[in-house]
């Protein structure tokens, strides 16, 4: 596991709209990731229209992200924000999986950028250090990757 991100994008003027969609499950953790998103995404880009779909869990999260890809004002990227703690099947694995797959299809697909913090892990200490930690926060990086991909694809040659 990488404990050092990219540096943090410069603030920007973007305006636009970003669409985090974050799950209920897991609510202490989910909940941290994306007040961290929302407060980030205001520091770095202050004009964009943050709005936030809540879904009741991880597995719900794809549908809703394509749904909001797919519509006629699509937003400039989605943030997925959810946490998922294995148990002693395979069951979690098997939903991460899905969800990744899915989450990159509806990106390559709509040409939006996606940012993928559904995390999957193993205790609920991990899951502590990634939603509630200062040094590595994944609402905080997921809302800077956002930001930076933004840019890239507004940059991109026609």
């Amino acid at each position: 596991m990488s404990k050092s991100a990219p540096q943090s994008p410069d603030v920007s003027s973007l305006s636009g709209t970003v669409q985090i969609v974050a799950s209920l499950y897991n609510n202490r953790y989910t909940d941290a990731l994306v007040e961290s998103a929302q407060e980030t995404l205001a520091k770095l880009a202050p004009d964009l229209n943050v709005q936030t779909t809540r879904v009741p869990g991880a597995f719900e999260i794809p549908v809703v992200v394509e749904a909001v890809a797919n519509t006629e004002t699509s937003p400039l990227a989605i943030i997925a924000l959810g946490v998922i703690i294995r148990g002693s099947t395979a069951h979690a694995d098997l939903i991460a999986e899905s969800i990744t797959q899915n989450l990159q299809q509806t990106s390559v697909t709509h040409l939006i950028p996606v940012i993928h913090e559904v995390l999957l892990v193993d205790t609920t200490e991990q899951a502590e250090t990634r939603a509630l930690g200062d040094e590595l926060n994944r609402g905080r990086e997921a809302a800077e990757a956002a930001v930076a991909m933004i840019e890239v694809m507004e940059n991109l040659p026609d």
